[in-house]
């Protein structure tokens, strides 16, 4: 096995313990609000640095945010979305130290340990906090 992979199975495995704190009982719109409330959009990546995410969240059925620094990358994923839910593990592998749009996560079930299927990323939208203007 790869260091980069072992690097992302173990990344996977720390954001998948942590994203049942960050995922909110809201219901999916409601929660992607809040991720955008106060940031304003910026031009759609086609990859980010996957070393440099420190949080998480899924949104069911839908997307998953990535965050780095004070900017979320919200991803809506182009296809799979229909099986994402909050209880899922990612399991993402990469070449090279970026996640990219086209890019596959396989869902492990968080309790069974079962592969659920998986999910194939797009691009990468950032939100970053507005300038605030005094």
């Amino acid at each position: 096995m790869s260091p980069s992979f072992r690097f992302v199975l173990a990344l996977a495995a720390a954001v998948g313990l942590a994203s049942p704190a960050l995922a909110s009982k809201d219901a999916p719109p409601d929660q992607l609000a809040k991720i955008m409330e106060g940031r304003v959009a910026g031009t759609p990546q086609n990859c980010i640095s996957l070393p440099q995410v420190y949080g998480m969240q899924i949104i069911e059925k839908k997307t998953i945010a990535y965050r780095i620094g004070s900017t979320w990358y919200v991803n809506q994923l182009r296809s799979g979305a229909e099986s994402l839910n909050a209880d899922d593990v990612l399991v993402t592998r990469t070449f090279g130290s970026q996640l990219c749009s086209l890019d596959t996560v396989k869902l492990v079930d968080r309790f069974a340990g079962g592969l659920r299927g998986f999910v194939v990323l797009g691009p990468f939208t950032p939100y970053k906090l507005a300038d605030k203007k005094n």
